[in-house]
């Protein structure tokens, strides 16, 4: 046989070699067409996407997922510079809807999954808020903190030693105030901020100029005596359990994501805004690529079971995450929905700037 004639076997015998190997199924999703999809995420999301068993289960899906984190309310304009995006992921709807306007969009992003905001706190300075009425408990060890007294508080200038059963703990010191991420560059201190404005209109959305003049103060009280805010949320979280901070507003998913890893919480205590806010992850899509992953995030039921792992509240299976929790310390709310807490509006992308500015200490309209 010519020496071409046997190269030609030889090489009709691998590519039927490697014919056959392709048929025999494979588990694993290496047989699945792979698309990269390029976008841009919250920064809370950032662990999720990182996970080895999220990038596996998203690979069986034929996806691959590259993004870069940046703070949701700075999200808008980074969308609108970056070519050859697939998607951003804010972690709240406002963002999203600027996001969908200037990529001319007109279908409605999805939200895959959800986490409200909660005040993470520790047992002393809990119970010295419950004998005060700022906070209160119920029969399965949920707590709620009391809004509107907050805002009175606030108004005030109240400070820890003015609360009765403070003096018993030396570490209760200085003003009554939640710590926040800066509302200029991260969702949950925006949403802070639009919590706060909306229990100090009365329980009304601010809408106009009047409604963000007539909440000014308390906003620029309660922004004023934080100091130097964090860019990102995951910064004072950490920072209180180094013991920087009594009060600080977070992600119920990253309060739940400790006890989910088998960390201790020490004396943690999780509570409940009576008025809360919640951050909507909303996925806008901006190709083919983009609206499949949102598809995916929805609807696959193993990502689903991640999302809860990491705290989160999927859309599509409301007790996912209380199945895991539900025998977890601290205590953690059921279904927000059902539980009697108010949900308050968020104000529109303009209203939240104006909001924003006036907690900054901008001159009034």
């Amino acid at each position: 046989m010519r020496r071409g004639g046997v190269l030609g076997v030889v090489a009709t015998l691998a590519l039927l070699g490697w014919v056959a190997y392709a048929l025999i199924p494979d588990d694993s999703g290496a047989g699945t067409p792979v698309v990269t999809v390029t976008g841009l995420i919250g920064s809370e999301k950032r662990d999720f996407f990182d996970n080895p068993d999220v990038k596996a289960e998203l690979k069986k899906q034929g996806l691959e997922v590259r993004a870069d984190s940046t703070g949701s309310w700075t999200m808008s304009e980074q969308a609108r510079s970056t070519k050859g995006l697939d998607f951003a992921f804010p972690a709240s709807a406002a963002p999203a809807r600027e996001i969908q306007r200037n990529w001319q969009l007109t279908d409605s992003p999805l939200v895959p999954f959800y986490s409200p905001l909660v005040v993470v706190t520790h047992e002393s300075a809990a119970k010295v808020l419950k004998e005060n009425q700022l906070a209160d408990v119920d029969g399965k060890g949920v707590w709620t903190f009391h809004m509107d007294k907050y805002v009175a508080a606030l108004k005030s200038g109240q400070k820890w030693k003015d609360l009765q059963g403070a003096a018993e703990h030396p570490e209760l010191a200085g003003p009554l105030f939640v710590s926040t991420t800066d509302p200029e560059t991260s969702s949950s201190g925006a949403m802070y901020l639009a919590l706060l404005s909306y229990v100090a209109n009365g329980n009304q959305v601010v809408q106009d100029d009047a409604g963000v003049n007539a909440v000014r103060d308390v906003l620029a009280t309660s922004n004023g005596v934080q100091g130097m805010q964090k860019i990102s949320s995951d910064e004072p979280f950490r920072d209180f359990f180094a013991g920087v901070g009594t009060l600080v507003f977070a992600y119920e998913s990253q309060a739940a994501a400790l006890p989910l890893r088998g960390k201790d919480t020490g004396d943690m205590v999780v509570m409940y805004p009576d008025t809360t806010i919640q951050s909507d992850h909303t996925l806008v899509a901006r190709t083919e690529a983009g609206r499949k992953l949102a598809d995916a995030l929805e609807n696959d039921a193993v990502l689903r079971g991640l999302e809860a792992r990491f705290g989160l509240r999927p859309q599509a299976d409301q007790e996912a995450f209380w199945n895991l929790m539900k025998d977890k310390k601290p205590a953690f709310a059921h279904d927000l929905r059902t539980s009697g807490f108010k949900q308050a509006t968020l104000p529109s992308l303009d209203n939240m700037l104006k909001l924003t500015a006036a907690a900054k200490g901008g001159s009034p309209k």
